[in-house]
């Protein structure tokens, strides 16, 4: 069922994929379940984050927006979006791979918004190697740092400010348990972010504070035409039992669930929104 070949420069922009990936921009339909709460969401320009930050927005909470600086245009629809819900919409540009960047997005959020109920750690970079001979130093370092070492940052510095019933996601992936073997450093901080999680879990349970993570398959974002070569993307998410690759608005009510009050006994649980593969 695949997509047309295409390539784009990394990070890439979701307005210039063909076609433009869902996020539920026109069908998502929120009832307040996030009604008052402030929640911040990395990577929240394209993709899962900006189908995160729609469905978060329309279900009532206002939402902080970390993108990098290349992706401001796609941040700016965001923030319209969540602006034409209702809600506040705080956009934070900078680079995961700078602890100060990670640091100063809690404490922007916070002055900002008032507060911080839900932390999703859901920016990632990848890039894919057929050889892990290919890969280099700064490349595997970077890709470490932005997938796993931006979550760790962030979770300390928000526990400050996170109270009983607040809620922090981390989006691990199927790679996790079924490894890509083009994309080796991805994949290891994926099950590094599904391990954290459960750690985190156990830790911050008795504060009340729950940490879950989302396990998705192939998804359409600007990930994979700047990741992968375009042949490669005309291919993608055929190997899924539902023959196909999800778009990002299939992924939002997961995120929302987990972060709703709805969800107030789960913990440590890794949710698989995978098309069929399965994730142990």
């Amino acid at each position: 069922m695949g997509f047309p070949a295409q390539h784009q420069a990394p990070p890439g922009l979701q307005g210039r994929m063909e076609p433009v990936p869902d996020c539920g921009e026109e069908t998502y339909r929120g009832s307040g379940r996030l009604a008052g709460k402030v929640a911040l969401i990395t990577g929240a320009d394209s993709g899962i984050g900006r189908a995160v930050a729609i469905a978060f927005a329309r279900e009532g909470a206002d939402v902080a927006i970390s993108h990098l600086p290349s992706e401001e245009p796609d941040a700016k629809a965001v923030a319209s979006l969540v602006e034409d819900a209702g809600q506040r919409a705080l956009l934070l540009p900078g680079d995961l791979a700078d602890p100060a960047y990670c640091r100063s997005l809690v404490e922007r959020t916070v002055s900002d918004l008032g507060k911080l109920d839900v932390l999703v750690c859901n920016a990632a970079y990848q890039m894919a190697h057929d050889s892990i001979a290919d890969v280099s130093d700064e490349e595997w370092e970077h890709t470490f740092a932005v997938n796993i070492g931006a979550m760790f940052r962030l979770v300390k510095a928000a526990l400050p400010h996170l109270g009983e019933g607040s809620s922090i996601i981390g989006s691990s992936s199927v790679n996790s348990d079924d490894p890509n073997p083009t994309l080796a450093a991805y994949a290891a901080t994926k099950a590094a972010i599904a391990n954290f999680c459960a750690s985190l879990a156990q830790q911050l349970g008795p504060r009340g504070i729950r940490v879950n993570s989302v396990a998705p398959g192939p998804v359409w974002t600007p990930l994979i035409p700047s990741s992968f070569p375009a042949e490669k993307v005309e291919e993608f998410g055929d190997n899924t039992p539902l023959g196909r690759a999800a778009q990002p608005a299939e992924l939002a009510a997961a995120y929302v669930f987990l972060a709703s009050d709805e969800a107030s006994y789960v913990a440590g649980a890794r949710l698989a929104v995978t098309g069929g593969r399965p994730v142990l």
